[in-house]
């Protein structure tokens, strides 16, 4: 199997080339797309630090069925018109949650956009939920 993996690359090296440079293009797009990620245990530090503020970006619906303790609810849908509810964390990093963490890099690019210290949960909540930890209802 590595041998003819080997061969093909050695035979076919403009191709596996081409391919080495689209894929680092496209992880340097998707890391500089919306701002730094962060993983739990560095929500959980900056929260607990008063240095954060949680916000959900996925709808009521969802939200409700569980979410990081302390998070804001503002859903993506209507985010722009509800994002005046942020001026007063300005100060904090605001850390965006959505289910996987597709959406929240859209979100933290237009909160640094505005001059807002923004940051993505890695993941989403789906891996908060895999480190076990704890959501309310």
């Amino acid at each position: 199997m590595v041998a003819h993996l080997i061969e093909f690359a050695t035979t076919h090296y403009l191709l596996v080339t081409a391919f080495v440079v689209l894929l680092v293009m496209l992880i340097a797009l998707e890391m500089s797309r919306g701002g730094r990620s962060v993983s739990s245990r560095e929500l959980t530090a900056l929260v607990n630090s008063d240095q954060g503020v949680v916000i959900d970006i996925r709808n009521k619906k969802d939200f409700a069925t569980g979410h990081i303790v302390g998070s804001l609810n503002i859903p993506q849908d209507k985010f722009e018109t509800r994002k005046v509810e942020l001026e007063k964390h300005k100060a904090k990093t605001l850390i965006i949650v959505d289910a996987i963490g597709q959406h929240s890099g859209t979100v933290c690019r237009d909160l640094m956009k505005e001059g807002y210290t923004a940051a993505k949960l890695s993941g989403g909540v789906s891996s908060w939920k895999s480190d076990n930890l704890p959501l309310v209802k």
